[in-house]
Parts: C-alpha cells; sequence; structure tokens
C-alpha cells in the first residue's frame, strides 16, 4: 500500500500517541500514588492536593497536544540563502583598500625579488597607502597598476629607475621618456592625481604635482570615470582591457 507525505506523517502521529499516551499512563499511576500519600498526610491539617494535581495534569495535557501539532505540521525548512556573486571587473577607482600592504609587497618580491627603487619595497607601498586613501583612490588597486606600468618595477622600456614615474605619465612615445619626479614619495602622489584627474571633479588635497592634472579636467570638466575599466582607451591607447589587465594584478595581489 502507498502512502503520500501526509498519511505518512498522521500515522507517525498515532504511533507518537501510542508512545507518549504509554509515557502518560506511567505518569498517571506515579501520580495517582504520589496524591494519596499526599492526601493521607496533609489528612490531618484538611489540606488537600488535587487542585495541584488538577493543574499538573493540564499542563502535561498541553504538553501532549502540542508534541502532537508539530508531528502533524510541522514548521516549513527555510530555504538557504543564495549570495549572488559580483562581477569581479566591476569595481571602482575610488574606495578603500581590500588587500593589505604586505600581500602588495610579498606580490611584487615574488614576482621580482629585485626592484629597481629609490626606496624600500615597504615604504613605497606606504606612500601609495597614504597619498591614495588621502584622496579616495583605491591604493591597492592603484599599486597593481603601478606594477603592470613598470612590470614589477623592472623597466626595460622608455622610463627608467631614477624617474620615480610608476605609471607612464608623459611618456608618449618610445622617445619620450616622459615625467621625472623628486623622489619616490612625489612620484606615488602624482600617479594618485592622475588617477584622481579622471575620476572626481573635486581638487587634490596637496599642490598638484601631476603635469598633466589640468589637461584631463580641462578634457572631461564635469564627467569621471567610476570604474577601472573605464580608463580603457584613455590611460593607454589603444588601450583594449587596459582596465581588466589592471584587477588581474590585484586580484593576484590578493591570492599571494
Amino acid at each position: 500500500m502507498l502512502f503520500n507525505k501526509k498519511s505518512l506523517r498522521f500515522l507517525c502521529a498515532i504511533g507518537a500517541v501510542a508512545v507518549i499516551s504509554c509515557g502518560q499512563t506511567t505518569e498517571a499511576k506515579q501520580t495517582v500514588g504520589q496524591t494519596t500519600v499526599s492526601e493521607e498526610r496533609t489528612y490531618n491539617t484538611g489540606k488537600t492536593t488535587v487542585a495541584t494535581d488538577n493543574a499538573t495534569w493540564a499542563e502535561r495535557r498541553k504538553s501532549f497536544a502540542e508534541r502532537i501539532e508539530a508531528i502533524l505540521h510541522p514548521e516549513p525548512e527555510k530555504e538557504p540563502e543564495v549570495v549572488v556573486p559580483t562581477d569581479s571587473n566591476e569595481m571602482n577607482i575610488m574606495g578603500a583598500a581590500v588587500a593589505t600592504q604586505e600581500q602588495c609587497v610579498r606580490y611584487l618580491l615574488k614576482n621580482n625579488p629585485n626592484p629597481l627603487l629609490n626606496t624600500t619595497p615597504e615604504e613605497l607601498v606606504n606612500f601609495y597607502y597614504e597619498e591614495a586613501s588621502r584622496e579616495g583612490i583605491r591604493p591597492d588597486i592603484a599599486f597593481a597598476q603601478a606594477l603592470k606600468e613598470t612590470g614589477f618595477f623592472s623597466y626595460g622600456g622608455t622610463v627608467i629607475p631614477a624617474q620615480n614615474n610608476y605609471c607612464g605619465l608623459g611618456t608618449t612615445s618610445a622617445t619620450v621618456k616622459g615625467a621625472f619626479f623628486d623622489s619616490p614619495r612625489v612620484g606615488v602622489r602624482a600617479h594618485i592625481q592622475h588617477l584622481l584627474a579622471y575620476a572626481s571633479t573635486k581638487d587634490p588635497e596637496t599642490p598638484v604635482v601631476d603635469p598633466r592634472y589640468s589637461l584631463v579636467r580641462g578634457v572631461y570638466g564635469d564627467n569621471t570615470l567610476e570604474q577601472w575599466q573605464d580608463l580603457n582607451g584613455r590611460w593607454a591607447v589603444p588601450g583594449v582591457g587596459y582596465g581588466q589587465s589592471i584587477l588581474d594584478y590585484y586580484h593576484a595581489i590578493l591570492n599571494s
């Protein structure tokens, strides 16, 4: 004989009734005995425990009914919460860091144990976090862009290490070296200000050292770029996939 879910649940409830009833019968017998003793012990004082015992039985009947109700009408199972993943390429230029400074340093040294820098890797990363955080730019992804632009600070192209130019500022051809900066911190500041020129209409918090800041602001006016992939064809030409490739470096930093 086949039973549907409702029938099976009812049969289970009947079985539970039988089991619970047996238990209640035993409890009843014990209670009767206890009541008799209680009445015998309180006979001389004229007190009775019948009311108390009746209250106890009422509680047991209520508990019994609740258990049967739970069997016949179980609460529906809650469906697990589904977390919808976001597109890993949809990241804003503005924002707070997710990767740590330690992760940035570790990823750099993993790919180039001897970067050509005029400071230590730790100090350079710290410059990125200080300068970018001041302007509201993502420091971890800005550093990822520097890794891409300089080949993990191995250079080998038009720009040389003495320039402290970490993003190819002013390098418009193979014969034009671009901007020179007095120190690594100033070079980082120029990089961050150039990103700010694309991503925001607000003025930098520090004096402008990016030689192309005014040029970018003059072109874009009230318009801004929101996400890193919006730099495609703008920061670099033709720049196909430029922003996505920066994020590839960033994700590698997170996994380092």
